[in-house]
């Protein structure tokens, strides 16, 4: 029987870090993965579809290359060749991961885990078994797309990520369900490779998490892409053609005017969230208490079973890549701290200051509370806009749609929340962050230089237009 100190199950954005973190502090680790190292988001996920992206946001701008005095003759997506790419860069990701293994010497066990109890792990592939001991374990199971009644995925006409990465061929039609950031990044992907998409979204907005000024926004420029968008949605039926047929996806759904549609797709994209991988490890024998799908657990990742801690999507919180690495970090610290009183000062998770991130065209960011939620908690803001058509910057690299909007608290001005729809809105929301996460207020942001011309002046001009400041609107 093989011993360690600190046990990771699952090898993905939270897991790999956490097996990384607690080597470094120390720690005999192993981790253990059924599929391949760096899990869904590396191989299935983040990734790949951020490599997809940039072909369609590439083919976007061959498309207006005669904007900037290029003439460009022929444009034309070479499907197979961009799925190889996206493919080619997650392979290179994964391998990545396997260096920072060896690098940290972290053994890798390979097959799925089961938890025997609070110290043994029994880990099976191809029929054998073995047995793992720990002194800690990580749960990192991480999650997967969620099905609905009616519309369960068969990876042939209704799909989920996996499969929209990895489509033999463009479909003619593809009918979205979900307008989350999944959604709405294969969406503008297809659109760009020549699909015809219909959007289909049961709450009132595109994005719903965004602030409502960012959502009409993207909405409107999804539109004029002849990108059909329908919220307010209740889907009815699904019908599939029978067994492998490559006949149409059939649906009827219900408008928010309640005007009943029936209309067939090429395939269906389901994008309606997540469910947490966790119910294959033995939690009930265990006593580990769950939150329907998901772990519970407290400030330092502790489950119920205080030597088992779990970190990720396969717990309460935003299923985000880079949520699930700083809880992996904090978990491996956690166990140090305790291990080890007073090695390390341990600092607890900030959630209010984590950034979403939704990398269609045009981007998407925003760290802190929304304009609405701000209302609904009674605060008193101020609030600035600084619009890329007034910077120089996105005037001359030809990407003017959008905008930066701060919310900052009227009396002090500290960031409450921070919303960028535009050009690189994904990079330029750690200034953001960074200000949140350090109390900055308005006027930090105002009296730092930002260099000219960039689109990181948007951030200055939007600080200086909460207080009447703004020079260049």
């Amino acid at each position: 029987m093989s011993s360690f100190h600190v046990v990771v199950i699952g090898s993905g954005p939270g897991g790999y870090v956490a097996a990384i973190r607690a080597a470094q502090l120390g720690f005999n680790t192993a981790i253990i993965e059924r599929e391949r190292l760096g899990g869904i988001c590396l191989n299935w996920g983040c990734i790949p579809t951020k490599a997809l992206l940039k072909s369609a946001h590439l083919l976007e701008e061959l498309k207006h290359a005669d904007n900037f005095g290029i003439m460009v003759t022929e444009t034309r997506a070479d499907f197979p060749a961009i799925i190889k790419r996206s493919r080619g860069v997650a392979d290179q990701m994964a391998k990545g991961v396997q260096f920072l293994m060896k690098k940290n010497k972290i053994t890798v066990i390979e097959g799925n885990a089961k938890l025997l109890d609070r110290h043994n792990i029994e880990v099976e592939k191809d029929g054998k078994k073995e047995a793992i001991q720990a002194d800690k374990i990580i749960i990192a199971t991480g999650a997967r797309a969620r099905s609905l009644p009616g519309m369960e995925i068969d990876g042939t006409h209704i799909i989920g990520y996996r499969e929209a990465l990895t489509l033999p061929e463009i479909p003619e039609s593809l009918c979205v369900v979900g307008a989350g950031a999944i959604g709405i990044e294969f969406a503008d992907f297809y659109t760009s490779m020549g699909s015809k998409v219909t959007v289909l979204e049961a709450l009132p907005k595109i994005l719903p998490v965004e602030d409502d000024e960012v959502s009409a926004l993207v909405e409107k420029s999804f539109k004029k892409r002849k990108i059909e968008i329908h919220t307010g949605v209740t889907v009815n039926e699904v019908v599939k053609p029978a067994g492998a047929s490559k006949g149409k996806v059939k649906i009827t759904y219900t408008t928010a005017k309640g005007e009943k549609k029936n209309e067939e797709f090429s395939k269906m994209l389901l994008a309606a969230g997540v469910v947490a991988n966790t119910e294959n490890l033995n939690l009930e024998l265990l006593g580990i208490k769950t939150e329907r799908d998901r772990i519970t657990v407290n400030e330092q990742f502790q489950t119920s079973v205080k030597n088992i801690y779990a970190i990720g999507d396969c717990i309460p919180g935003p299923a985000l890549a880079h949520v699930a690495s700083m809880e992996g970090i904090k978990a491996a610290e956690a166990i140090k701290a305790v291990s080890s009183p007073g090695s390390l000062s341990y600092h607890p998770m900030k959630y209010d200051t984590i950034p979403g991130c939704t990398y269609c065209h045009p981007e998407v960011a925003s760290v802190g509370i929304t304009e609405a939620k701000a209302k609904e908690k009674g605060l008193s803001v101020k609030i600035g806009r600084f619009p890329f058509s007034a910077s120089g910057r996105a005037q001359a690299v030809g990407e003017t749609e959008g905008f930066v909007k701060l919310i900052i608290d009227e009396k002090y001005h500290n960031i409450l929340g921070a919303h960028i729809v535009g050009p690189s809105a994904t990079e330029l929301i750690s200034e953001y962050t960074l200000g949140k996460s350090l109390e900055a207020l308005a006027e930090d942001f105002i009296h730092t230089v930002h260099a000219h011309p960039t689109l990181a002046e948007a951030v200055m001009e939007a600080a200086a237009d909460c207080l009447g400041e703004a020079i260049n609107i």
